[in-house]
């Protein structure tokens, strides 16, 4: 299992992506707050101009207020006072916009992490199904929170440190040149030196903080996979196989944040050590020119503070590189997601309530009247009403979730209005398949499925699905009461109507028993109901969205047999009237079908009623006799 588990890390690391596009789009958000954007440039401007000029004023302050006053016996210190008071004055001014800015800027932060969440979980609504079927849920929760919340720490501290420490060199550099051009060289050199030494450990980084954020989803993902099945781990006794699983992954996040913090951490030392050197540097040539009547000392008092104030900003920069290298490997993340091709729907056939006179004419209803027509526009711009009946047809279909695998092989069926289809066979066999490619959750590749005459690639899927109602033999249940989970399958739906779906799923009962009743608030998918209890939810879910065909995917797998029969005749009142489809594996469900197909290997191997597949002895006796046997 280490081995399966080590190829399945490494099958999962990503590919070096472009960092500059990362970039672009990260400043997309960022920009659509352009106002608040320009009010924090001008105000970082505004305090770096305070700095700046507060060093400058060491040059009068020393030059025209001190030195006059050395040896004096009665010194006028008023002067000196109002010069203090006019640096004190521009500091306080620098502290202000420094406050403001950064109170700014964490309002453009959340409201970017905002955006960019709702776009994630909106982007999500609209991938396929085969998206969630080849990703860790874990991993996909990761970019919601470790790689946005790196995002927003990177805008919040590190943006603002950038267009800070920029606009200091520059302002500063300006400043040095207009006070001595050989000081000012000698600073620019060390620069130059600073500045080949951060790129150098960037590129070794790089990588490494990638891997950080690959690997954190990959413990998210691992981590919630062994928590949901801690009953199965406890039966098993594997708890230190998935520990080893778990040591690995978590190594391997180590290692790569070892990797990754050893490299940006020796910056801060590098750059403080350059910068003494900088400043000796320039303090020794500094005093030579003194000595030699070549700068006053009011200057070189300047320029050492400037000396200082101008390698801050890169080692600020130096600092937050690792901030900033983390929150664009978790943007990489964030857009990848974000890039992912949607469900593609071109269908144009569209879903409404419908008025259906004696006559058969149809005409649409803005209100819900019990009744459904497919509208079908016509080339001439008109449009087409035909009666949603719920005959549904596989015409030579041929299916496989990957190209290689085909699980349905050149399937035919048919399933009149009100007709009730039943699909029996080993695990494996497609069933399920068939009810996921009725919901268009795939799209058949060879063959057609037609429904009421229409194929389903011309229907939208969001009215397709509107006309299905679905029970899965794996309930999922949201935070919210009783009444809200119900209700989840027809929003419209006052309270008489969700307990009325409630009774004829023979839910009602037990709900009224519940603590609050249909007030009863639900979390952890319902872990305070029993899986029976769910499964009844469920059904009564799909039975208030009163939808013209529905599907039973081994709807009553989890309820007992005494439960079973007593929703059966609920079950039946849903069922009359529509076409249903049934997966089941307690064959004594399905024996007052229209129709019962036997499949095996993606293929249809008998089909016909309870009573005349009996009477061939085939592969439904056996293994209807089989489950009699063991009942």
């Amino acid at each position: 299992m280490a081995e399966e588990r080590r190829k399945y890390v490494q099958r999962r690391t990503p590919k070096p992506k472009n960092l500059k596009g990362t970039i672009k789009r990260v400043m997309s958000y960022v920009l659509s707050f352009r106002l608040q954007i320009v009010l924090v440039v001008f105000l970082i401007l505004l305090s770096v101009v305070a700095s700046v000029a507060s060093a400058y004023f060491l040059k009068p302050l020393i030059n025209d207020y001190i030195t006059p006053l050395i040896g004096v016996k009665d010194p006028d210190y008023s002067g000196l006072l109002g010069q203090i008071g006019l640096m004190a004055a521009i500091y306080i001014i620098g502290a202000f916009s420094s406050f403001i800015y950064s109170r700014i800027m964490v309002s453009i932060s959340t409201g970017v992490l905002c955006k960019i969440r709702m776009d994630l979980f909106a982007h999500l609504q609209k991938l396929p199904i085969r998206y969630y079927d080849t990703n860790s849920h874990g991993d996909i929760m990761s970019r919601f929170t470790n790689d946005t919340d790196t995002l927003r720490q990177m805008m919040s501290m590190t943006l603002p440190q950038l267009i800070q420490g920029i606009a200091s060199i520059i302002f500063t550099a300006v400043v040095m040149l207009s006070l001595n051009v050989e000081l000012s060289l000698v600073v620019f050199g060390m620069m130059i030196i600073s500045m080949i030494a951060i790129v150098l450990v960037s590129k070794r980084s790089q990588r490494y903080f990638k891997e950080v954020q690959q690997a954190m989803g990959d413990l998210n993902g691992y981590g919630e996979e062994m928590i949901e099945g801690q009953r199965v781990i406890k039966v098993f006794n594997r708890e230190e196989i998935i520990k080893e699983g778990f040591s690995e992954i978590n190594a391997r996040q180590a290692n790569a944040g070892f990797q990754s913090q050893a490299a940006t951490t020796i910056m801060m030392p590098m750059m403080a050590n350059l910068s003494y050197i900088t400043y000796a540097l320039c303090a020794v040539l500094g005093a030579s020119m003194t000595i030699n009547n070549r700068l006053d000392i009011g200057t070189i008092a300047s320029f050492l503070e400037y000396s200082r104030t101008f390698t801050r900003p890169i080692t600020q920069i130096s600092n937050q590189f690792n901030y900033i290298m983390s929150a664009l490997a978790g943007a990489e993340r964030v857009f990848d997601l974000l890039d992912t091709p949607e469900e593609v729907d071109e269908g144009n056939v569209t879903l409404v309530n419908a008025n259906i006179d004696e006559e058969g004419n149809i005409t649409e209803a803005s209100k819900r009247t019990g009744k459904w027509a497919w509208k079908i526009p016509n080339k001439d711009g008109s449009f087409e009403y035909r009666e949603l009946k719920g005959d549904v047809r596989f015409e030579h279909v041929t299916f496989g979730y990957e190209e290689k695998k085909i699980v349905l092989n050149d399937i035919s069926l048919y399933a009149e209005p009100g007709q009730k289809i039943a699909f029996v066979g080993s695990t494996g066999a497609g069933k399920t398949t068939i009810t996921n490619l009725i919901n268009r959750f795939y799209d058949v590749p060879d063959g057609k499925i037609r429904y009421d005459g229409i194929n389903i690639n011309r229907i939208k899927k969001n009215d397709l699905r509107r006309s299905l109602g679905m029970v899965l033999q794996d309930t999922n249940l949201f935070t919210g009461t009783v009444m809200d989970n119900i209700r989840f399958g027809n929003l419209e739906a006052t309270d008489e109507e969700c307990i009325k779906a409630a009774k004829l799923a023979n839910a009602d009962s037990f709900i009224r028993k519940l603590p609050h009743g249909y007030d009863t608030m639900l979390e952890g998918n319902g872990s305070n109901l029993s899986q029976g209890q769910r499964q009844l939810l469920s059904i009564a879910r799909a039975a208030v969205a009163d939808p013209p065909v529905l599907i039973l995917d081994e709807a009553t797998s989890s309820i007992d047999t005494r439960t079973e029969h007593l929703i059966e005749q609920g079950m039946d009142g849903l069922m009359h009237g529509r076409t249903v489809f049934v997966i089941a594996h307690r064959l004594s469900t399905v024996r007052n079908s229209n129709a019962i197909m036997v499949l095996e290997h993606g293929v249809i191997i008998e089909r016909g009623t309870h009573e005349s597949l009996i009477e061939e002895h085939g592969k439904y006796y056996q293994l209807y006799t089989g489950a009699l046997e063991l009942e």
